[in-house]
């Protein structure tokens, strides 16, 4: 429902005075700072009005109201005035650094200026291989090498039940990197599905193994997350004023994976996008939100940057720092 002016002036007041205080608003503070010339019987209308549309509560220990997620939503999609963030306050500890260094200092710099968690989902790493090497270790033990088209290296200890000997390993390599190389190890196991028939049963085990542990390996996204700064939540009385919200936290930073998600759904939109706590079943608290931005590589979306922090943050400094972060992860990493 479209809100007239009146309405959304007293609940932009409203919104900005919860964010700055924490506290209930009440008719007559909302009176002095809205700058509306209305009488407090009418903005008492009003507020009603909001609030049963859905937009503010009222606390059973106030009089006052707050703000109730979609009354954010309303304030952060139509309301803000967003503040200007000047690029060169934040431009230098983006420059000359190694890619993975670059990404930590994002997440470093998310959190510091901001004072809550930054977090970086890092670039996904190419699922497809260049080339594989087998190395025998000692009997039954072999250590795989996966080389993927960017120079990334991975190992894998493959455990056989055969002795292979050093020609036979390889024989085997050549014939994946000759046949397969530049595929992906799930195209590969979908061939090699018909073609193990013509190869020796010894030679088909070593290489579906050798699928099935690169597979592993590409798909391991453990270190696909840089966060920094959690410790900043602490402070936040809204995230941690009972145990109940500490553990939601900390299962969150710890298990990783429905932030991953969130990171993920975002890095498919433009520009900034605000997950509100209450209105997202992506973010797991409802005291928390989490504003973030894709960032590219010569013009490609290759992940997401964000904060995290208290449903009731300074949207207005939160979203400049995370708009302008993105914009220069993606030049630091696209002239790297």
């Amino acid at each position: 429902m479209q809100l007239d002016t009146r309405a959304q002036t007293l609940l932009k007041a409203l919104v900005e005075r919860y964010i700055a205080d924490g506290l209930p608003v009440g008719s007559r503070a909302l009176s002095k700072i809205s700058g509306l010339d209305l009488s407090p019987a009418t903005i008492r209308n009003i507020m009603a009005d909001l609030e049963e549309l859905g937009y503010v509560a009222s606390p059973h220990t106030s009089a006052g109201r707050i703000p109730t997620p979609r009354g954010y939503r309303i304030f952060v999609d139509t309301l803000l005035t967003v503040k200007h963030l000047d690029e060169q306050l934040v431009e230098s500890p983006l420059r000359l650094q190694t890619p993975q260094r670059t990404i930590a200092n994002a997440a470093q710099m998310l959190s510091s200026l901001s004072q809550f968690a930054g977090v970086v989902l890092s670039p996904r790493r190419e699922s497809v291989f260049q080339q594989i090497e087998f190395l025998r270790l000692s009997e039954k033990r072999i250590l795989l090498v996966i080389v993927a088209p960017g120079g990334d290296v991975q190992n894998r200890l493959l455990l056989t039940e055969a002795d292979y000997t050093p020609a036979q390993l390889v024989q085997s390599a050549n014939y994946i990197n000759q046949n397969y190389g530049g595929l992906s190890f799930d195209a590969v196991r979908v061939r090699l599905q018909g073609e193990l028939r013509q190869l020796r049963d010894d030679m088909g085990s070593l290489m579906q193994a050798a699928v099935e542990a690169g597979s592993e390996a590409m798909a391991d996204h453990s270190d696909d997350m840089v966060i920094s700064g959690e410790r900043n939540l602490l402070s936040v009385s809204d995230l941690s004023s009972n145990m109940h919200s500490l553990r939601q936290m900390f299962d969150m930073f710890e298990q990783k994976t429905g932030l991953m998600q969130l990171l993920d759904v975002s890095s498919k939109a433009t520009g900034v996008q605000i997950f509100i706590g209450g209105e997202s079943n992506l973010v797991p608290m409802d005291e928390m939100s989490v504003v973030t931005a894709p960032y590219e590589v010569n013009g490609k979306i290759v992940g997401t940057l964000g904060v995290i922090g208290p449903t009731r943050m300074a949207y207005e400094r939160v979203i400049p720092i995370v708009d302008i972060t993105a914009k220069l992860l993606s030049n630091a990493l696209s002239h790297h």
